[in-house]
């Protein structure tokens, strides 16, 4: 088994078998989406023919929806998939946004919750989509005074509970529209059915992958992430490679890679905030280079799979800096990010 190989293949970052955003964060399940620019690289890059503006009109039409979701943190949904998330995954990322709350001593009382939703909720029903100086803005003129870290903790409350989400895409701030204006409500899925359909979408596009690994990302809890992986049956198969246990699933790809290729990976992206161990294409030496121990992760190069530099996303060229192996050009892909950004 390569691993290297399978996880470039399986995350579509080589060999891209999507056309279109949606059907490849659908595929994907849930991408994180901690920085609202490159948030779209991370996307389109998956794409067969990356445009920025493809990924606009997918988003402010509710084909993709940004919200917290896993670990309480920003991600990206299919809107086919947002009710299904909201129900599986609310519960337990509730649970950790009210732990960040005591530890930061922010007590929300049901009332003051209530309040603050209306107005989040009538605010997004006047104007569609609004900013959070929309916000603050209806806010003082109801005679309330807050910090934004407290109102952060609202509009994820909001999120959470599926009455706000995503509004249309703007060059810099993020916004936020009331989710029944946005994603149609389905159908309730029966739970382990639901985390059936989660489990597979993480397996599919992110194997080869460990219980641990599958634990870490999505946020639930050990004992849920198992009963995924014994729901799927046999269409998951262990592997065991370098004393460690992998997940397979039996439609693994494993025809499309070719070497000599560079990648322009953002920050936060899946593949390696997907992992709980990144040493397969991260040397443990160099993960400093990649992201600090407070969750802060910077733009990365891979060759041939293997993160080996940093660049510079906003730059007029990329600034590749490489600390494995020799400088190398990647003007190439650096002229593909360059051209997704003007179509």
């Amino acid at each position: 088994m390569n691993p290297v190989a399978l996880r470039l293949l399986n995350q579509q970052l080589v060999s891209q078998q999507f056309t279109t955003p949606t059907e490849l964060v659908g595929y994907m399940g849930a991408m994180q989406a901690q920085e609202y620019r490159l948030m779209r690289w991370a996307v389109a890059m998956r794409t067969r023919k990356p445009s920025h503006n493809a990924f606009k009109k997918a988003f402010d039409s509710g084909r993709i929806i940004r919200l917290h979701l896993l670990r309480g943190t920003w991600q990206l949904v299919a809107a086919e998939d947002y009710w299904m998330m909201i129900d599986l995954c609310a519960p337990k990322a509730l649970s950790t946004i009210k732990g960040w709350m005591n530890s930061n001593r922010i007590s929300i009382p049901d009332d003051e919750a209530m309040q603050i939703r209306d107005i989040l909720m009538q605010t997004a029903a006047n104007l569609g989509s609004v900013t959070k100086e929309d916000i603050i803005q209806a806010l003082t003129e109801h005679g309330i005074s807050m910090d934004d870290h407290r109102l952060s903790y609202h509009i994820r409350l909001a999120e959470l509970s599926g009455t706000l989400c995503s509004g249309d895409l703007l060059p810099l701030k993020a916004t936020y529209a009331l989710t029944e204006s946005k994603v149609k409500r389905t159908g309730s899925m029966d739970r382990d059915e639901a985390l059936l359909l989660f489990t597979r979408k993480y397996f599919q596009s992110r194997q080869p992958a460990t219980l641990e690994d599958f634990v870490w990302w999505s946020g639930m809890n050990i004992g849920d992430c198992r009963k995924g992986i014994a729901l799927a049956g046999d269409y998951l198969h262990e592997v065991k490679w370098n004393g460690r246990m992998f997940y397979l699933t039996d439609d693994c790809r494993t025809r499309g890679f070719r070497r000599g290729r560079h990648l322009l990976i953002p920050p936060y992206d899946e593949y390696l905030i997907s992992y709980k161990s990144r040493d397969i294409v991260l040397p443990p030496e160099y993960r400093h280079r990649a992201h600090n121990n407070s969750g802060i992760f910077q733009p990365v190069i891979a060759r041939d799979g293997i993160i080996c530099g940093n660049w510079a996303p906003f730059r007029n060229d990329p600034r590749a800096e490489f600390f494995i192996g020799e400088p190398e050009s990647v003007e190439e892909e650096y002229a593909r990010y360059k051209r997704f950004l003007t179509k």
